[in-house]
């Protein structure tokens, strides 16, 4: 009976919010003035005007200033908004809750990762065995805003010495603190400027890391094109520390890992986002040379492991969904591979412990995990919790004892321990947290995309909801890179299925769900491909009575921000609100800001050739705004110190909307100061940042009051 009132109160919520009463959009906001110039580009004979590139320039006072006044405009918009408040009051309640990372050993200690509730930083704890736990490193207390995070953490062979990054504000530029792990006193000077590196140790000696040189200009904005790997011996100076790889060979990323037991160092370098050489060391002699296991960059390979001789190695050669195979490192050549793991066809990713390959592949998107021996014997199925996401199954030559998440939409994240040998499992950390997981469902359903192409899509909701057409709905979408969208829980998108919305996620062409053939599908001259699959699943819920184009936002970040803005610019009709993040937005300059050129796998640049440029500027978000057509709702996001995407993407979007837009939906852009592309985020900048989102959606909805607001705990 509850459940049927709540579905009717929602019917009279949805009636009432159209009433003549609420009146948000009757007049056009007033933007700031944005200043127009000259600029013009010839790509192949064609002049393209760019009259906001001086918005590129983020270390003008002039930038600065337009940032002030759009942020001006958009929080006395947002500030109006009847119940941001109280979505932030319900956010910051849900996201009140224990959290606790799966454990590790290092040394004499075991580690785990902990947040009280809404601690801006995950901590480090340790304790020996039948000892209470310790804090070992607390990110809360690096900075006061907690704007400075930890940006990743490697111990040494014995655990008694532990290198840690940090990131301020938000930025990819790293410093590496190097500390004694007992004591917890620092050794030696900070190791400053690293980008895009990993961490990993020589025996107790030193640690490898990768770097750009600084760029000349800004180092959020300029090009950053030549990654070089180092080594640094500890007692020294890191102006003395050793190029290894990359001062020679012009890579733009490159990484350097150790075997765990520690006799080869494995180089792994790239040119874009796909595809990389493989290189290996024998460090038993500083003078043994770098030797290729595989050159080129058709393939994706890299070493899981070195045992009596042999590397085994994970790759997609000759195997578009990856396999595993085995090559003695005296022969390393591909025609000397011997498959241990053969290609399924399901996309692979594995994991070790204690001498065990734990097989993880995708069957639509959805975890189904496998135990093999290091000879590819089958030792057994891993029973799962459910359907959904099982991260983790990994751990040292020794470890016994190994644990992995699970999680799906609608499930919070648990911890759960396997015994390797035994195959037993059981449950380890269960949060507690205010969300009741069993009123909710997640289904999976498969729709046409524009060429046939059948895609799938989990839907997540409330029980009971009705498919009248007039569900708050946000449509989240990627498609690029390899990436894969698997189900995952996350505190803000509860809160919106709390509110009687809908959540949906389609596995775009693009991504990595359907292995190498998947992702090939939708890049550089198949990139429409996947804005006809996202603008398809759009179709689908409504189709389906979902929702409809009053009650539907579309939302992506990053190359799902790209994403956003094409589909927007495509088909403005389609979607009522738009909420695109720090996104990819000027197709035609990407490649010419930090570390884009690496995207050219997927998009191709400008620079090509004429049929290439020509293919970009047709779905250029920032090129395909035109006039006199009336946009949805647009909330761009972004963080000025994004050195990922950098903010003039979003900018410059954000301009062509406000000067183009017809009709009085708002085009709104949200700077956050002090922020990055996402990682390490505080808490609290999230949350306030998910109230605006949210709040803004609902907004331009219709709704005056939260829709399911008599079913919110208070």
């Amino acid at each position: 009976m509850r459940k049927i009132i709540v579905i009717i109160m929602i019917g009279i919520f949805i009636v009432s919010c159209k009433n003549s009463e609420f009146k948000k959009n009757e007049e056009k906001l007033n933007y700031p003035t944005t200043k127009q110039v000259d600029t013009v580009t010839d790509y192949f004979g064609t002049k393209v005007k760019d009259p906001y590139r001086w918005l590129e320039d983020d270390m003008s006072e002039e930038t600065g200033e337009w940032v002030e006044k759009q942020n001006d405009v958009t929080f006395n918009y947002l500030s109006k908004i009847p119940y941001r408040e109280e979505l932030k009051n319900r956010l910051e309640k849900l996201w009140n809750y224990e959290k606790i990372g799966s454990p590790f050993k290092e040394g004499g200690y075991t580690y785990f990762y902990k947040n009280n509730g809404l601690q801006n930083q995950y901590v480090i704890y340790r304790h020996k065995e039948n000892e209470e736990p310790e804090v070992f490193l607390d990110p809360n207390t690096f900075s006061e805003d907690g704007t400075t995070s930890l940006g990743g953490l490697s111990f040494s062979k014995d655990g008694s010495v532990v290198a840690y990054a940090i990131s301020e504000g938000g930025s990819d530029w790293r410093k590496i603190i190097i500390m004694d792990a007992v004591s917890k006193e620092v050794k030696e000077d900070t190791i400053i400027d690293v980008k895009f590196s990993g961490m990993s140790w020589k025996g107790n000696e030193g640690l490898f890391y990768s770097s750009y040189e600084k760029p000349k200009g800004s180092e959020l904005s300029a090009k950053t094109d030549q990654h070089r790997l180092f080594y640094h011996k500890l007692g020294t100076k890191q102006k003395e520390d050793k190029i290894l790889f990359g001062e020679n060979k012009k890579r733009r990323y490159v990484n350097g890992s150790v075997t765990e037991d520690g006799k080869y160092l494995v180089i792994k370098a790239s040119i874009s986002t796909s595809g990389n050489e493989l290189y290996f060391k024998d460090l038993s002699n500083p003078n043994n040379p770098i030797k290729p296991i595989i050159l080129g960059f058709d393939y994706d390979t890299s070493v899981l492991d070195h045992k009596g001789g042999k590397l085994l190695i994970v790759t997609n050669l000759d195997a578009p969904n990856k396999r595993i195979v085995s090559t003695n490192v005296k022969n390393v050549d591909s025609k000397n591979w011997v498959d241990v793991i053969p290609e399924t066809n399901n996309v692979l990713s594995p994991s070790k412990a204690n001498g065990f390959i734990f097989a993880k592949y995708m069957v639509d998107a959805v975890s189904q995990v496998k135990q093999y021996d290091y000879n590819g014997k089958l030792v057994r199925d891993i029973e799962l919790p459910g359907v959904g996401t099982a991260g983790g199954f990994g751990g040292k030559k020794d470890a016994e004892t190994i644990y992995y998440s699970f999680s799906n939409y609608i499930t919070p994240g648990s911890i759960y321990s396997f015994k390797t040998m035994s195959g037993d499992s059981e449950l380890y950390k269960k949060p507690t947290i205010d969300f009741e997981s069993n009123d909710f469902e997640s289904k999976q359903v498969f729709y046409t995309s524009k060429d046939g192409t059948k895609i799938p899509m989990l839907i997540s909701y409330k029980k009971g909801t009705e498919l009248n057409g007039g569900n708050p709905t946000i449509l989240y979408g990627y498609g690029g890179f390899n990436i894969s969208l698997t189900p995952s829980f996350n505190i803000v998108n509860a809160v919106w299925m709390e509110q009687g919305g809908i959540y949906a996620v389609p596995n775009l062409r693009g991504g990595g769900e359907y292995g190498k053939a998947w992702h090939n599908a939708g890049i550089k001259m198949k990139k429409q491909n996947v804005f006809d699959d996202f603008i398809a699943a759009a179709e689908y819920l409504i189709e389906n009575k979902y929702t409809s184009s009053d009650y539907l936002a579309i939302r992506g970040g990053s190359n799902g921000g790209l994403l956003v803005g094409a589909t927007m610019a495509q088909r403005p009709d389609l979607m009522k609100v738009a909420l695109p993040a720090v996104g990819v937005m000027d197709m035609l300059r990407y490649h010419t800001f930090t570390a884009g050129a690496g995207w050219a796998y997927d998009y191709g640049t400008s620079e090509d050739s004429k049929e290439m440029f020509e293919y970009l500027m047709s779905y250029s978000p920032v090129h395909s705004i035109k006039k006199n057509v009336e946009y949805p709702a647009t909330l761009v996001t972004t963080g000025d110190h994004d050195d990922r995407v950098v903010p003039a993407h979003s900018f410059k979007f954000a301009a062509e909307l406000q000067s183009k837009q017809t009709g009085n939906n708002p085009t709104l852009i949200r700077i956050e100061t002090n922020a990055g592309h996402g990682a390490g985020t505080p808490v609290s900048k999230t949350i306030e940042q998910y109230a605006d989102i949210f709040g803004f959606t609902f907004y331009n909805m219709g709704y005056k009051e939260l829709p399911n607001k008599t079913e919110l705990k208070h």
